[in-house]
């Protein structure tokens, strides 16, 4: 396998610039043989950077507004939610099943959200997935009972399946295995700071004064601009790289052949049965849906609980808001400068491990300290390490199974599973747990633990997969085309570690 580096202009082509310039892109991505990789280090380099400027600020932005929504009801529920929809709730059961009814949609419709995705173009489907979970969230506030905001926490939940899920496989058709983890933790860190956002927010909402109930005020206030941005991603955000408008064809060209680098990318509206097959008989599917599991845990308690955590140290409830803004913003910087570490070194598991052991140290200082500086220092190791970890999930995952239509499957069948966790989140914290919480400290705790556990044996399992891989087929040059008709089975396949 040879690579050839040039930084040469594309006209430098002993065929001849006229001849580049009649062919279609599909016809100069074939120019990329399969043994050789030509790497134009200047037209790579632009081509990133378009993807960088279309992509992230839109998605960004549309995923901050969805988490905003996701985990608003936190900052509602001390703004008298319970009191006046929930007739006072005084074990907190019933707000635990309305946050839990988020989740049980997300599961239920995640699988056929990825999967029909496939056969849809991206930018309507992840555009109607965004406005309609704008819609459920601004209906929330016409409720005015359980049953009401039950549905439309439900609805929520819905349309968000048919995007974040997606989104793992979105970015993989743009960028390939060592440049997506930095652009995934930049797009995920939003979800930590949509609960520093929501903590302003709320703040700001909590003082206004009005005849509207100001919970019902903080959904209309968030569920608006969702509605907004998802009708204006239908027209902004491209559908793959061969069907886009805003590249040249010889942009196209070199953008078809980077979704081939390490694997073999498939026909734009196409789903291979096999592989979907194969990724519910993929053992490795199951083991990164419990690593998701157990940090779901984490997240789901985080968005609904952490504000009322802070209360009962001592705080009023406005101060709470406020306060769960620095941890929330400590949480985004740490997780996008793992994630550029992350992608520097290609190694996704090391940092998981790190990430998830000081997240296991904050829930253990939470349940043995009773000093309110400590246990707020707590909150900041639980934050950072929760998104971390999910932030290097996502980046790790998807590109280990091999080819588009595993990924599709694999995707929401690791994420359902990790979901299940997001619903056993919202139970744990019961308010007669009030203010140690030790149940619900200790089950996190243990399982922060268990996650740094599996994610090392996996790390290690790859690492010795793709040593042996070696030693049997030859060493590869992971930037080259590769034929994954066995998709992650397939010899001339490589994790990453």
């Amino acid at each position: 396998m040879s690579i050839e580096k040039t930084s040469s202009t594309p006209e430098v082509d002993e065929k001849g610039s006229d001849v580049v310039l009649e062919e279609t892109s599909h016809e100069q991505a074939a120019r990329y043989a399969p043994g050789t990789v030509i790497i134009d280090e200047i037209a790579e380099k632009k081509l990133v950077r378009k993807w960088d400027k279309i992509l992230l600020p839109l998605l960004m932005i549309i995923y901050l507004l969805g988490y905003l929504d996701r985990t608003n009801l936190g900052n509602a529920r001390l703004m008298g939610l319970t009191t006046d929809d929930l007739g006072g709730d005084p074990t907190g059961q019933l707000y635990a099943w309305i946050n839990s009814a988020f989740y049980f949609a997300y599961i239920i419709f995640q699988y056929p959200g990825t999967i029909l995705g496939k056969y849809f173009p991206q930018n309507i489907w992840l555009g109607v997935a965004a406005t309609g979970w704008g819609v459920c969230c601004t209906l929330q506030a016409t409720t005015f009972n359980f049953a009401g905001l039950f549905v439309a926490r439900f609805g929520v939940g819905v349309f968000e399946s048919m995007f974040s899920p997606n989104m793992s496989l979105y970015f993989t058709f743009f960028y390939t295995r060592k440049e997506i983890g930095k652009r995934l933790g930049i797009w995920f860190a939003c979800a930590s700071i949509a609960g520093a956002f929501g903590g302003l927010i709320a703040y700001g909402v909590q003082h206004i004064v009005s005849d509207v109930k100001i919970w019902k005020l903080l959904f209309i206030i968030e569920g608006i601009p969702a509605i907004a941005f998802g009708i204006a991603s239908i027209w902004l955000l491209p559908d793959r790289p061969e069907t886009t408008k805003y590249l040249t064809e010889e942009e196209r060209a070199l953008a078809i052949n980077r979704m081939s680098r390490g694997g073999k990318k498939e026909v734009e509206g196409t789903l291979n049965k096999a592989h979907v097959k194969a990724a519910f008989k993929d053992w490795k599917i199951y083991l990164y849906g419990a690593i998701y599991f157990g940090v779901n845990t984490a997240a789901s308690a985080l968005g609904a609980f952490l504000p009322t955590i802070i209360a009962q140290l001592g705080f009023t409830a406005a101060q709470a808001q406020l306060l769960t803004v620095p941890p929330y913003a400590a949480g985004a910087i740490i997780l996008i400068i793992t994630n550029f570490i992350s992608d520097h070194f290609e190694s996704r598991g090391i940092p998981m491990v790190v990430a998830s052991l000081w997240g296991g140290i904050g829930y253990l200082i939470l349940l043995v300290s009773q000093s309110v500086g400590a246990r707020y220092f707590a909150t900041f190791l639980i934050t950072s390490s929760t998104y971390t970890v999910i932030g290097l999930a996502i980046a790790w995952f998807p590109y280990n199974m091999g080819s588009e239509s595993k990924r599709a499957a694999g995707i929401p069948v690791f994420q359902s599973i990790g979901q299940c966790g997001s619903i056993c989140g919202s139970n744990i914290f019961p308010t007669a747990d009030a203010p140690r919480y030790f149940k619900g400290f200790g089950l996190s705790c243990g399982f922060s633990f268990a996650t740094a556990i599996v994610a090392a044996a996996m790390t290690t399992y790859f690492r010795y997969e793709n040593a042996r891989r070696d030693r049997e087929y030859g060493a590869i040059d992971r930037l080259a085309p590769v034929d994954t008709s066995d998709a992650d089975d397939s010899p001339g396949f490589r994790y990453t570690v």
